[in-house]
């Protein structure tokens, strides 16, 4: 019988790039599981530089860098045994690499086997594949390591059993989207069934760019039964106990309602973006509509009323509904509140315009003029006050080209950006359950840009619901638009919706970036050319 050993898995939050930063937040967390009585500390993937580093991993103060970091941690390491996912240059390549730190020096490294390169991953981009096992002994048990993408695929966690794993310990920086949970941790089962070995399983939290990590680290037993999980998006420290090479009961976290995981995921992916780059605050337009109340919420709950304004923009369409709407929103949940009506801006475009504009007719151009002298307003005030803007156009809108560049797109980070129609007044009703956010009746009235008198968004495309339906087949699961049709949906409707989603690539293109919460966003994992003739009808 060999004796009890406990592992610390740190889900911790690191910043991307930031090595020296970084390399303190381990040391940290180094520090505590020591306390609390752990052999050995546990880090998600490329812990030192955050996850994805991107072209980071090009730069060539990179391996000093890391070098120098490493020394540090071998210090941290005579008290505790750690496991660091780090980028590891060796014969002239560069590994995604885990590092065994012990008695003040790297006593094993391991290279990472699988490297992804589907949707948000594009690791073959900067790394070699590694192919040998790397097993290391503590407190009489055996534990293998495997990165990751590794524990997807069957050989890796095998390849480290035969070498004499009686545990795989597995580094992860894997994001999220609804279901991802459950699909982790039922991967991970058929992997300990399949070896007849426990695996704990740590994962980065926190947001970066578009990507959010959800942690929601965990240990199975080798029959995969769910030992231990960690909270849901938020840096922890989950102590596991291996007895006789299996983990002991701990205590798991439940996997929450849906909409309440994908709220929590938006406020994660705002507050990240504007602590980690450093701004005051945001600003945003309140127009009384759902996407903008929806937007509002999110930013109050991420960052405090104190750091959030909000600026209505009326024109002469805008309703007294919509006027009270967004007050009444501004003071439930207290922020700055700001009115600055544009018809005298849209007074002095128009006279500017009007030799030449004479002898055409209004159109489309004068509903943009609207919203670019609104988003001129917004961003003068970001680059007086140090706030990011935040745009309020959701996924349907992005996905037909219904908004305007330079107007309502003009910002830094798109809330609702992968959050469709449908989604955002099912996310609004979940937010009242927490406490007065949205009023009612913004939940309830038919959605509208108001840039034209009596205008409905259902003028100019089908039924959310339909929509929403035909673009999740189109756009998340690649389905045809014969496809689509054959299961039931109008031809016209169908027809229409895929090219207008084709057109306006262009527009995604110059989109601010938004918190991915699908398998499929507008972002590092749909990249389609502007230019092109691809018939999408089969």
């Amino acid at each position: 019988m060999s004796a009890d050993v406990s592992i610390a898995m740190a889900q911790i939050n690191p910043v991307v790039g930031d090595i020296a930063g970084n390399t303190e937040r381990i040391a940290q967390a180094a520090r505590e599981a020591a306390a609390s009585g752990a052999h050995l500390v546990m880090f998600p993937e490329l812990a030192l530089t955050g996850y994805p580093p991107e072209d980071l991993l090009l730069r060539p103060s990179l391996e000093i860098r890391v070098a120098a970091a490493l020394e540090t941690l071998a210090a941290t390491s005579r008290d505790i045994a750690l496991l660091v996912g780090l980028p590891l240059h060796a014969d002239g390549k560069l590994y995604n690499a885990a590092a065994l730190l012990r008695d003040g020096k790297v006593e094993v490294l391991y290279r990472k086997h699988r490297l992804p390169n589907y949707r948000v991953f594009d690791e073959v981009r900067y790394f070699a594949a590694g192919s040998e096992a790397a097993v290391f002994e503590l407190g009489g048990t055996r534990f293998g390591i495997t990165i990751c993408e590794d524990i997807w695929s069957p050989e890796p966690a095998a390849k480290a059993v035969a070498a004499g794993a009686e545990v795989i310990l597995n580094l992860n920086a894997s994001p999220y989207h609804v279901g991802k949970q459950a699909e982790r941790e039922a991967v991970v089962a058929e992997r300990c069934r399949e070896n007849r070995v426990p695996v704990l399983y740590v994962n980065q939290v926190g947001a970066q760019d578009e990507l959010v990590f959800d942690g929601g680290s965990f240990a199975l037993s080798s029959d995969g039964e769910l030992k231990a999980r960690a909270h849901p998006l938020k840096e922890s420290l989950s102590l596991i106990t291996l007895r006789d090479g299996e983990p002991l009961a701990n205590d798991i976290a439940p996997i929450a309602e849906e909409l309440a995981t994908i709220y929590d995921a938006l406020v994660v992916g705002v507050r990240d973006y504007v602590n980690k780059n450093g701004f005051k605050g945001v600003v945003l337009g309140l127009s009384g509509g759902i996407d903008s109340a929806l937007t509002l919420a999110v930013a109050v709950d991420a960052l405090g009323a104190e750091r959030v304004e909000a600026v209505m923009m009326p024109f002469k369409y805008t309703s007294s509904m919509s006027l009270e709407d967004a007050a009444a929103e501004a003071k439930t949940l207290g922020v700055t509140y700001k009115v600055m009506p544009i018809e005298p801006m849209f007074d002095a475009f128009s006279e500017a315009l009007a030799d030449e504009f004479a002898g055409l007719k209004r159109d489309t151009t004068e509903e943009n003029m609207q919203a670019r002298i609104r988003g001129v307003l917004l961003m003068a005030i970001s680059n007086k006050k140090g706030y990011l803007v935040l745009t309020t156009g959701n996924k349907s809108e992005m996905a037909v080209g219904y908004c305007t560049l330079y107007g309502d797109m003009a910002g830094g980070f798109d809330v609702l950006k992968d959050v469709s129609k449908q989604r955002v007044f099912a996310l609004s009703r979940y937010r009242n359950t927490l406490s007065p956010a949205i009023p009612q009746r913004v939940i309830d009235r038919p959605p509208s840009a108001e840039l034209a008198p009596d205008q409905k968004d259902e003028d100019s495309l089908p039924p959310y619901e339909v929509l929403d339906e035909i673009l999740e087949h189109y756009i998340e699961h690649d389905q045809s638009a014969e496809a689509i049709i054959a299961m039931g949906f109008e031809r016209e409707q169908v027809e229409r919706v895929v090219r207008l989603v084709d057109i306006n690539e262009y527009k995604r293109r110059q989109a601010a970036i938004g918190p991915r919460i699908t398998e499929r966003g507008f972002g590092r994992d749909r990249r389609y050319p502007i230019t092109n003739r691809w018939k999408a009808g089969v």
